[in-house]
């Protein structure tokens, strides 16, 4: 059920990074991010309420609802049209979240794919912070395109091969994923920070080119 879920918060994240984007409708991107939230939300409390009191499942399952809460405040908050502060404070503490599932995920679980797939939703959840808490506007290209390529990397691609059967050779994985993560989205930077628009000299007064 959890990797059905997780299908699904690839599909978000794409839309959620056109939507920063400028190519999906922002009022059409927040009913999607209220389905998903709503799925992210059913999804671990049903997980939980089946683990027979394992703590290990229960934990699993918790880090889900930092997900889901997020996409339901970002889907309310779209629709009327609210500050985006709230939001962006909250993905800070997702961001801080999500570096302990990380290290749950290396140490407890020794799922190494899964950890550094937490520490990709860190940095995402970070940028929003910056973005959305901090109002720094001129990352917000680069944070679309990093929210649209870790759709595809952590959800629609790591579902498809779990639900299908083909989610092996863990460490492998990991290590293809650590290295991604790197080269694209440290090359990203340069290629979407907005820089100053060049301004003209005025004329010097008396000189070439002055009016007479």
């Amino acid at each position: 059920m959890g990797n059905v879920g997780l299908l699904f918060v690839g599909a978000v994240l794409f839309i959620n990074g056109l939507l920063l984007l400028g190519k999906v409708d922002a009022r059409a991107g927040a009913v999607f991010n209220l389905f998903v939230g709503a799925l992210q939300v059913l999804t671990p409390t049903y997980l939980i309420f089946t683990a027979n009191d394992d703590p290990l499942k229960i934990l699993a399952a918790s880090g889900i609802y930092l997900f889901g809460f997020t996409y339901l405040y970002v889907g309310v908050g779209l629709l009327a049209d609210l500050d985006s502060t709230g939001v962006g404070y909250y993905s800070l503490f997702v961001a801080i979240a999500a570096l302990g599932y990380s290290f749950v995920n290396f140490r407890l679980f020794k799922d190494y794919p899964f950890g550094v797939i937490w520490l990709y939703w860190a940095f995402l959840w970070f940028l929003f912070f910056l973005l959305l808490g901090l109002k720094k506007d001129d990352i917000k290209v680069y944070t679309g395109w990093v929210t649209a390529i870790e759709g595809w990397v952590t959800g629609v691609i790591p579902a498809g091969l779990l639900l299908s059967g083909y989610w092996k050779h863990p460490t492998e994985i990991a290590i293809a994923l650590a290295a991604f993560g790197v080269v694209v989205f440290a090359g990203l930077w340069p290629r979407t920070r907005r820089t100053p628009r060049p301004t003209s000299a005025a004329p010097r007064v008396g000189g070439a080119g002055a009016p007479t």
